[in-house]
């Protein structure tokens, strides 16, 4: 139990420095080069969905910690867990949807997928 708590603590903090020293260290010196990629018709689009994948990576192993808590927990139960997978697809596709404007659409896909997993937890008996 307490290997999986510590995992969990790992996992939180290796998102976070993912995402800070990430956004500092290598997307930041990455969009300032003037050979990117356009996708969408823009370099600004592409910077955009190169900054959201990159955070989602962060919002999974969040999601992943959330789990290895539950599973530690005494009170397992396949409803908080399916829980923890909804809210982490649903902040996967509301990254996805501000940060590409709407124009990537795999919010589209994560809003539905958390929907899904969040209307299965609230009716599972």
């Amino acid at each position: 139990m307490i290997a999986l708590y510590l995992a969990a603590f790992l996992l939180f903090a290796i998102g976070l420095a993912h995402s800070v020293l990430g956004e500092r260290y290598l997307l930041v010196r990455l969009f300032r080069r003037d050979d990117l990629p356009k996708l969408g018709g823009s370099a600004d689009f592409t910077k955009r969905v190169l900054r959201f994948a990159w955070h989602i990576t962060t919002i999974a192993w969040w999601g992943i910690a959330a789990i290895l808590c539950e599973i530690a927990s005494a009170n397992f139960s396949v409803q908080n867990t399916v829980l923890a997978i909804g809210l982490t697809f649903i902040l996967s596709g509301i990254t996805a949807l501000i940060a590409a404007r709407g124009k990537h659409y795999s919010w589209i896909f994560f809003l539905l997928v958390g929907v899904l997993c969040l209307w299965f937890a609230a009716t599972k008996t």
